[in-house]
């Protein structure tokens, strides 16, 4: 897998350390991209209301605010607010009384979804695809 000419900026949020090591390893490695961490939907919260990223990737799952607020406050009011979102989750039809579905996710903005556990060439390729497809929206026609 190439990497691409400028380093692409991921903002990569998961409350899971190890998960968060492992995907930003993965992305370094295959696609040479400058990584930010966020352990908390609060915290990248507060990095998309000052930085731009190329994509966001996003567990859904996560305590305090979670993913789905937080994806949709990205989509309403955010600088990030047209960068992809890849959905990295482990995505089941119930949990905790809630329905936690794609469709939930897609509707409220999430441009892939990559489920968990996570396949590295999986996770590749989906960042890969939703980097040109941003890129190509960029572009001037």
């Amino acid at each position: 897998m190439g990497k691409f000419e400028n380093m692409c900026r991921v903002l990569l949020v998961d409350d899971q350390e190890p998960m968060r090591l492992l995907l930003a390893q993965f992305l370094r490695q295959d696609l040479g991209a400058e990584i930010t961490l966020a352990g908390t939907c609060e915290a990248a919260l507060r990095f998309t209301g000052r930085n731009t990223y190329d994509v966001i990737l996003l567990d859904l799952l996560m305590p305090g605010m979670g993913g789905f607020e937080l994806l949709s406050r990205i989509r309403s009011d955010s600088p990030n607010k047209s960068t992809p979102v890849v959905v990295v989750s482990m995505l089941k039809s119930i949990v905790g009384g809630e329905n936690v579905s794609v469709e939930r996710a897609k509707t409220l903005g999430a441009d892939a979804v990559v489920s968990k556990p996570v396949r590295r060439r999986a996770l590749v390729a989906a960042v890969q695809a939703q980097l040109c497809e941003h890129l190509k929206r960029r572009m001037p026609v």
